[in-house]
């Protein structure tokens, strides 16, 4: 199964912000899932980050469609740090959990990042607890290096996986 990643670019963001699930599919051209009405947290975060630095906007979050359903939302934290290392986050509507959309949506993200030449190594936080997001990113490659203690979510497990040699 493969996955389209689809930017999400600021007017869609806010339409999602208002609440406003009909504007946000007309804006993005996509039948967005209700449940992308509950990420309002994330979408605040993103739309800040991108007026913030408008040059983070290709890199932060997308839509993740697969067969012409939006399945999740993916992306990555910004762009490339000094190092060339970009942190990816994915989530799966949680009806559709279960069927490899996550799995899917990391694929297309390590094709991206892949893609452009400054990125050297693709990171994954996750918590310990959450064996699903650990078995995913165990199957895509990733090797564990570490912890650490996220504000907001707590103790994470640090995953990396290189794209290209430094």
């Amino acid at each position: 199964m493969a996955a389209s990643l689809v930017a999400l670019p600021p007017p869609v963001l806010t339409a999602l912000l208002e609440g406003d699930l009909a504007r946000a599919r007309t804006v993005s051209g996509l039948p967005l899932p209700d449940f992308f009405l509950e990420e309002g947290w994330l979408w605040r975060l993103r739309l800040d980050q991108v007026r913030a630095d408008p040059a983070a906007g290709p890199w932060i979050v997308r839509a993740v469609v697969v067969d012409h359903e939006v399945v999740g939302h993916a992306g990555f934290h910004g762009p490339p740090d000094e190092h060339g290392t970009v942190e990816v986050g994915y989530t799966v509507v949680p009806e559709l959990r279960g069927r490899g959309h996550a799995s899917a949506a990391l694929q297309a993200l390590l094709v991206r990042a892949a893609a452009d030449p400054d990125v050297r190594v693709v990171r994954a936080s996750v918590a310990p607890d959450n064996a699903a997001s650990l078995a995913v990113v165990r199957r895509a490659g990733f090797r564990h290096v570490g912890e650490q203690e996220d504000e907001e979510d707590g103790l994470e497990l640090v995953f990396e996986r290189e794209v290209r040699a430094g």
